[in-house]
């Protein structure tokens, strides 16, 4: 039976280990257990735990100078068939090291938990950017954990199924009034978690997620007023999809091709292009989903219609025009029910579709920014009313026909949690101690100089599997690559453990302009590929032996 903290006594119930170190007469401690945890305490508890975010929100903070503890949780929680698309999806967990930059406040702490440990000298690299700060007192307070475990399976479902690991966390925050439980999105696992250590979740109430589903951004768009494309939501099976194509040609005569989004998909791997056959019938539209352009190569048209069917999903028109951008625009909705501005970004896109994300450049482009800043304050003021506390992206499609034309902004999505744009801009403002000018949009450093940056999730080369973390931070160092506090430019890079294995690594590029940022990058990148090219040799080589 669950007590209204989470813990239980009845350790027997739930792993056969545990009921033979009772027999033994070992001293096992009394961790909470998921398993005893019914769904109603879990709601009921999450529902206690709100107010403390709250009072966390007004005393901790407005400074960052009080004691709190920050556990962070960065779990991908998505499903395996999504994981598995990922590799080394576990690494993606290392994207909020940069938190670690939290502890300058010498009273803060943070618990950091990963699927498999991190690499001590990773470790070292987000430490050396505690300006004023010595490591020593930081590594103190700092509590780094990991389930050691491999599987594409969410970091937070891996926690859950350890029960010690859990107890574990308990005991690493001295004070839960003044702790908060930190994720990447926001799920009933999460949720669970919260309530099981105890402490608040800084992140979306899981009861209110289907707000940001393809299906759910439609409908927030339409309430607060904000121009989409043209399209039906809610879609499930293959002949409600063939008749909202049917429909949507009907509305837009000439329409050549329209897009299908599933509702729980991210970085637009769930995005298909449909092309209109000749004959617009039922029964040609339906022969027609059978040549679907799809945005992951391994897909299939079955597959993909299958994971429809059961997730569910919207059809859109597809838009075009001679100059098409993708930009976004973050919004933060506090514990208060206030929503703020936080970034905008012009979002990189690439895949065999040109929908899947690749990456971002800060800000969004000075044409349409104030439009971004204006529709994402509406759209937060919608989900605050509706009881939203969650970081939040909204992404966008924006064309014109000409370099004199007004741009036509078109919002497509919401994000509701973290997003591949949410971590670059906290670097951003961790480095650096500046803030963003809610009137420009721009970002502002101490020194008054406005900072941009390029950043992405996905540089990837086979070569690249040729070097170790020691490698990659050699590399960083020795040409002269490493941001700098003076100049407040240089490269910060993210997901380093998946280098060796995978080939893979993340980087913010940090400029004064945005070509300084651009070519930051671009140089980055050169150098990466002229320290690996040997490793392309190597490879061929290897490949040719087995052969």
């Amino acid at each position: 039976m669950a007590k209204a903290d989470g813990t239980t006594t009845d350790l027997a119930a739930c792993t056969p280990l545990l009921r033979s170190g009772m027999k033994q007469g070992l001293v096992i401690p009394k961790p909470p257990f998921a398993c005893n945890l019914t769904l109603e305490d879990e709601i009921q508890g999450f529902e206690r735990l709100k107010p403390k975010l709250r009072e966390l929100w007004s005393a901790v903070f407005p400074g960052d100078e009080a004691a709190y503890t920050s556990v962070v949780v960065p779990s991908l929680t998505l499903g395996q068939g999504e994981l598995e698309k990922l590799p080394g999806a576990a690494y993606y967990e290392e994207r909020l090291l940069f938190l670690m930059i939290r502890l300058r406040n010498p009273q803060a702490r943070l618990v950091y938990v990963t699927s498999v440990p991190i690499h001590p000298l990773v470790v070292e690299y987000y430490l050396q950017f505690l300006v004023g700060i010595p490591a020593s007192h930081a590594q103190a307070r700092l509590t780094l954990l990991a389930a050691h475990d491999h599987s594409p399976r969410p970091l937070t479902q891996k926690v859950l199924e350890r029960p010690r690991l859990i107890q574990r966390i308990r005991a690493a925050v001295p004070d839960r009034a003044r702790a908060y439980l930190t994720v990447f999105n926001s799920t009933p696992l999460e949720r669970r978690l919260s309530v099981l250590l105890g402490i608040p979740m800084n992140g979306l109430d899981p009861a209110l997620s289907d707000l940001g589903t393809k299906s759910g951004s439609r409908r927030v768009f339409r309430e607060a007023g904000i121009e989409h494309p043209l399209g039906a939501e809610g879609l499930h099976s293959p002949q409600e999809v063939v008749e909202a194509l049917l429909d949507l040609r009907q509305r837009r005569p000439g329409l050549e091709a329209a897009v299908l989004k599933l509702n729980d998909s991210f970085s637009g791997e769930g995005n298909a292009v449909f092309r209109f056959p000749d004959r617009c019938t039922r029964a040609g539209i339906r022969r027609a989903l059978d040549r679907l352009e799809l945005s992951v190569a391994t897909e299939t048209v079955p597959s993909y219609l299958d994971r429809f069917e059961r997730m569910g999903g919207v059809v859109e028109e597809y838009l075009t025009a001679p100059e098409v951008t993708s930009p976004s625009v973050q919004v933060r909705v506090n514990a208060h029910g206030v929503p703020h501005l936080s970034s905008t970004h012009e979002q990189i896109l690439g895949g065999p579709t040109g929908q899947a994300y690749l990456g971002c450049r800060f800000p969004a482009r000075d044409d349409y920014r104030r439009e971004l800043h204006e529709a994402g304050l509406r759209i937060g003021h919608v989900l605050a009313g509706k009881g939203v506390v969650s970081r939040l992206s909204v992404h966008f499609l924006a064309r014109r026909a000409s370099p004199e034309s007004r741009w036509d902004l078109k919002a497509l999505e919401i994000n509701l949690g973290m997003g591949s744009t949410t971590h670059p801009m906290l670097a951003l403002r961790f480095l650096t101690g500046g803030a963003l000018d809610p009137e420009t949009g721009l970002f502002r450093a101490p020194s008054g100089h406005t900072k941009h940056y390029t950043a992405s999730d996905s540089l990837q080369s086979e070569a690249y599997a040729g070097l170790l973390p020691e490698d990659l931070l050699d590399i960083l160092t020795i040409n002269k690559l490493a941001f700098n506090h003076g100049s407040e430019t240089g490269v910060l890079f993210h997901m380093i453990g998946a280098i060796s294995q995978y080939g893979r690594v993340g980087l913010v590029a940090i400029g004064n302009s945005a070509p300084e940022a651009e070519q930051l990058y671009a140089r980055t990148v050169e150098i990466l590929d002229e320290e690996t090219r040997y490793g392309r040799f190597a490879s061929t080589a290897a490949r040719a032996a087995l052969e």
